[in-house]
This record gives C-alpha cells, structure tokens and sequence, in this order.
C-alpha cells in the first residue's frame, strides 16, 4: 500500500513537470508568432495592449459600468479638475483605459461615494481611527484617479525622454543609408517600447489614414509636453518648411539632447552634495553623539570604575 502511495505522488509530481514544461514552450511559441505577425503586417503597440486585458483594465471597466452615473455630478463638482485640464492629463498619460474627460469625473465622484460608504461602515463597525474615515476616506476617492492619471502623464513624458537620443540615432543612422522617413520610422519603433513606440505608431497610423503631415506634427505635440521631444517636433516641422535634411535635423537633435542630459546629471550632482552633508550635520552626527555619550554615561553606572564602586 505504501508502494502505491508512492508511485502515485511521483505520477503527481512528474505529471505537474510535463505540464509546466510544455505550457511554457506554448507560451514561448505564441510570443514568437506574435511577434512574426507583427513584424509582417507592422501592427503598432495599440493592437497588442487591446488583446492583453489586465487585472486593472478588467476592474476599471466594471467602476465605468457605475461611473457614467456620475458623469453629470462630477462635471459640476469639478474642484482641481476642470474639463480641460483632465483632457490634457488624459491625452499626456496615454489613456490606457481608453477614458472619456465625462468618464473619469464619473469615476471620481463614485469612488468619493465608495469611499464614503466605507468610513460609514467602518465607523459602525468600531475600527480605530473610524471617526477620521470619514472625512478622509471620501477624499482619498476623489482625489485618487487625479493623482493616478498626473503622475502616469508625468512618468510617460519621462520615458519619452529617456529613449528618445537613441531612437535620434538610429533614425538618423537610417536616413543616412538613403531610407525614407516613414519607413525608417516604421522599422526602427518595432525596436522600442513604451510611449516612444506609441507616438510614433500613431503618427504613422494618421499619416496612412491621409492626415495631412503638419497636422500629425501638431498632434504628437498637443499629446506630448517633453520638452526635448517637442523640440524634435518643431526642429522637424521647421526643417520640412525650410528644406533642411531631415538626416541633419535628427543628428543634431540627439547631439544635443544628449548635451542636455549631461549637464542635468551635473546639476543632480551638484544638488546631492548638500544633502549629504545635511544628513550627516542633522541626522549621523547627533546619533554618533548619543552613542558616545551613552556609552560613557552606562560605563560610569556599570563599569569597573563606576560611580557606585568609588563611593563603596
């Protein structure tokens, strides 16, 4: 009977292996087709961030089932997000979720009424600190989606700016070899991610679509505040009116954005010296002090030649 207990777990254990092995080798599989497909039909990164619906777009989408409720009340209640501005955050930080400006003042109000509801039955229910919830709770609903939605537009922009010298480059690398802008642009972003890759995949997409070229300049600048990307923009806008090479302007642009970025690791530098020394000044040098005259105070109570043995 033990013999078959044991051959039974091994069975187990070896059946778990084969399952993982080869559901790893079909997820190997499927990222590789993926990708084939991909490079062939030059899908950009919208299509892929459709088809892989997380956890979060999933309870996104059912608090939109209740929030269009509230649109109405949250366009009135509109303290630090007015209409315009949210448009702005919204367009800044991508819209991942694909959220109108009525949809997002709705999900504020409803997660102020969630929030609500929630200090209500905590209060009821006796937890510490329940009185506060109260007030706090209702608050920390609706200031969450702004705080979310401007720090997401904020981290994009800086994503934008860290990958766009070498993106100049291989650009710039590309037009050299006598390739086309839109398809130098169309084989290098398969290269990168992010909002880099997204910017440009829409622009291409507008361009094919017959969206007059200025236009879909000026909509990667309405979606994007960086000021070094804004500054490729206008650098290519200006260069297509004066007749400059394009290959020239990329080049020049990544020289110097590159300059930029040197002179800010520079000026952080600069800026993390006195912090150090006010550490040390406020924090290091009292807690060294402390020890030091904690140890002497502990070895006049305790020590060989303490205050009690002198007086003995």
């Amino acid at each position: 009977m033990d013999a078959l207990i044991i051959l039974c777990v091994i069975l187990f254990w070896l059946t778990i292996i084969l399952t993982m092995s080869h559901l790893s080798a079909y997820i190997k599989q499927k990222r590789l087709l993926i990708d084939h497909v991909s490079e062939v039909t030059h899908t950009d990164a919208f299509s892929k961030k459709k088809m892989k619906k997380s956890s979060r777009a999933t309870i996104v989408q059912k608090v939109l089932r209740y929030a269009d409720e509230f649109s109405d009340l949250g366009e009135r209640i509109n303290f630090f997000s007015e209409n315009e501005d949210v448009a702005v955050w919204l367009k800044k930080s991508g819209n991942v979720y694909q959220l109108s400006v009525q949809q997002f003042q709705g999900i504020k109000i409803f997660l102020m009424v969630v929030g609500f509801f929630v200090g209500v039955l905590s209060f009821i229910i006796g937890l510490p600190f329940s009185q506060y919830g109260l007030i706090f709770l209702p608050l920390a609903g609706y200031f969450t989606p702004i705080i979310i939605v401007r720090t997401q537009a904020k981290q994009r922009q800086e994503a934008l700016r860290l990958d766009l010298p070498d993106f100049l480059d291989t650009i710039s690398t590309s037009l050299q070899a006598g390739v086309s802008l839109d398809q130098a642009l169309k084989e290098v972003i398969r290269f990168f991610d992010g909002p880099l890759r997204e910017e440009f995949s829409r622009f291409l997409y507008e361009i094919n679509l017959g969206v007059p070229r200025d236009t879909a300049y000026r909509n990667l600048l309405e979606r994007n505040d960086n000021r070094e990307f804004q500054g490729l923009i206008k650098g290519l806008i200006q260069g297509e009116r004066l007749g400059v090479p394009i290959a020239t302007t990329f080049k020049i642009q990544a020289e110097a954005l590159r300059q930029i970025r040197e002179e800010q690791i520079k000026e952080l530098a600069a800026k993390a010296s006195p912090k150090v020394t006010m550490v040390t000044t406020f924090v290091v040098a009292p807690v060294s002090i402390l020890m030091i005259a904690g140890l002497m105070v502990l070895n006049l109570i305790f020590g060989d030649n303490s205050i009690f043995n002198l007086l003995n």
